[in-house]
């Protein structure tokens, strides 16, 4: 860290325009008014009307981002600071309780010019003001993020909040005291750090327990000016989000009696004839609960982009992503004869044309799979879409990088 500017406040107005002219150090002053001629003019202060010396940190050019800022007075106390960025966005910050120092409640960001004013008041009652200036140097790398639901949304009972980082996150601890979920009331949750399916670092929100319907979410990811650490660069943004709570629906689905069920609100609305993955192999489903995690409609599927080489290449209506390993819900009308019979698919859950299309229009994203059945691949993890919810609340809670 650069260091702290000390700069006296108390310049005589007689001197100020030459202060100024020469000024080199990134810390001025300006005094109130004083009276002018004679002998008064030129006393010596008084004891209690000594200057106020600020000190601000950092300072200097192309320094360090990452850092808050920091204002420090001796001789007096603050009465206001203020700290702003050339496109005049202030960066607000608390004053001690004796109005000695003030710190910034967020950290200076990469590549910014920052001006800070800090208005005193001497032990005798003179008030004064100093400025300082500082820039600090661009980022070298920067991090982005991807993050779902999106705003506006309504989604299930079983949504995560979740952010995928472009580039790996090793200060996941700074960067976790960042993220900040409210709700309309006070659900409880915690995060989890996790490996995404990509291969990148991500980072889930989850409730204790599925959300209340009703509820209203909002993220304010305050990231701007956080180090990711080694190898994943800064990120020079904040991002927010806000969405709703809907219905409570779970789409109970039973591989062992072939059917689903989906109820809402508490309230079977109907059951379904279905076909899982096929026993005894690669190509069984998966169990525990799934997320709904987009509506796809009408796709290609191909058995070659997850490794079943090549089982299967065609088109499907009333896709419903449930994995990032592949596996949906949709129509399956070629599937017709073990419908309700006999799990013969290539690992999705698969219904009528019919049955589909009126599913389809009934589900949203966040809606929870909870699918049972004895012969299945194993239970969705964590990271392979949304698998948070087959974890114990216990477990879940130590994957957040602040336990």
């Amino acid at each position: 860290m650069s260091r702290a500017s000390h700069i006296p406040v108390h310049i005589h107005a007689c001197l100020r325009a030459a202060v100024v002219a020469a000024l080199v150090a990134p810390l001025a002053a300006c005094s109130s008014s004083a009276p002018s001629g004679g002998p008064a003019a030129r006393a010596t202060p008084s004891p209690d009307d000594r200057p106020v010396t600020v000190s601000v940190t950092p300072t200097g050019q192309r320094i360090p981002a990452g850092e808050p800022v920091r204002v420090t007075v001796s001789g007096g106390r603050l009465t206001s600071v203020t700290v702003t960025d050339a496109e005049g966005h202030r960066l607000a910050g608390k004053a001690a309780v004796d109005g000695r120092s003030w710190v910034s409640d967020r950290k200076a960001v990469p590549g910014t010019a920052y001006e800070v004013t800090a208005a005193t008041r001497s032990a005798g009652g003179t008030a004064r003001s100093a400025r300082a200036g500082f820039t600090t140097a661009p980022a070298d790398k920067v991090n982005k993020v991807d993050w779902r639901p999106g705003t506006g949304t309504t989604v299930g009972v079983a949504q995560p909040v979740s952010l995928v980082f472009d580039h790996p996150v090793k200060n996941r601890a700074e960067v976790e005291k960042q993220l900040k979920v409210t709700t309309s009331n006070d659900t409880e949750g915690s995060w989890g750090w996790m490996r995404d399916w990509s291969g990148r670092d991500r980072v889930d929100w989850r409730p204790r327990t599925y959300w209340k319907p009703g509820t209203e979410v909002t993220l304010k990811a305050e990231l701007n000016g956080t180090d990711s650490g080694a190898d994943g660069g800064w990120f020079v943004r904040d991002y927010t989000t806000a969405f709703t709570i809907g219905d409570r629906q779970v789409v109970e689905v039973d591989l062992d009696r072939h059917r689903l069920a989906l109820v809402r609100n508490g309230e079977t609305v109907r059951r379904i004839p279905v076909s899982g993955g096929t026993p005894g192999g690669d190509k069984r489903s998966w169990r525990g609960t799934a997320v709904l995690m987009a509506k796809e409609g009408t796709i290609n599927m191909n058995s070659e982009t997850v490794g079943l080489a090549d089982a299967y290449d065609k088109m499907v209506d009333h896709s419903m992503r449930l994995t990032w390993s592949g596996m949906y819900a949709h129509a399956a009308p070629w599937n017709a004869r073990h419908l309700g019979r006999a799990n013969r698919s290539s690992g999705c859950i698969g219904m009528s044309d019919a049955d589909a299309a009126w599913f389809y229009g009934q589900v949203r994203p966040g809606d929870p799979f909870e699918i049972t059945g004895k012969d299945t691949k194993g239970v969705v993890a964590p990271g392979n879409g949304f698998g948070a919810w087959n974890l114990s609340w216990t477990a879940w809670q130590e994957m957040s990088a602040l336990r």
